[in-house]
């Protein structure tokens, strides 16, 4: 998963104003108390577009992954292997997020995950979870 800068927007504002703190926050619907990612813009249960920011453990579990390989961009420079994954929040929630700082041959489904956060350059902090 490229690590490229990311800019908040108005709806994203409270979630990069608390990756900047290290902290990971998710989306509760003020109608229903659903728990939603932090992009989910109305409850997938109810509909409802009213939903507070509220935090997270930053503890989750791998679902999926898929290792993406790129070329080197430069002669005799080695390829890489990067990896995207689906996480489990232990609230509910999945996310779609880089897993970082494991060997892609040591991953498996149910391991033990933890958010932590990077901030490439010119970017908002922006999570990433590992083993």
């Amino acid at each position: 998963m490229s690590l490229e800068p990311v800019e908040r927007d108005d709806h994203s504002a409270p979630f990069f104003d608390a990756t900047a703190e290290g902290h990971l926050v998710i989306r509760r619907c003020r109608e229903c108390g659903h728990l939603m990612a932090p992009e989910t813009r109305a409850c997938t249960r109810c509909y409802s577009a009213e939903a507070d920011w509220v935090a997270a453990s930053g503890r989750g579990t791998l679902e999926s992954w898929v290792v993406v390989h790129r070329r080197a961009a430069v002669e005799g420079a080695a390829a890489t292997r990067s990896v995207v994954g689906l996480v489990e929040l232990e609230e509910g929630p999945w996310l779609r997020t880089a897993i970082v700082d494991v060997d892609p041959d040591e991953l498996r489904h149910g391991m033990a995950l933890a958010v932590s956060f990077v901030r490439p350059e010119g970017s908002e902090a922006i999570p990433v979870f590992r083993p």
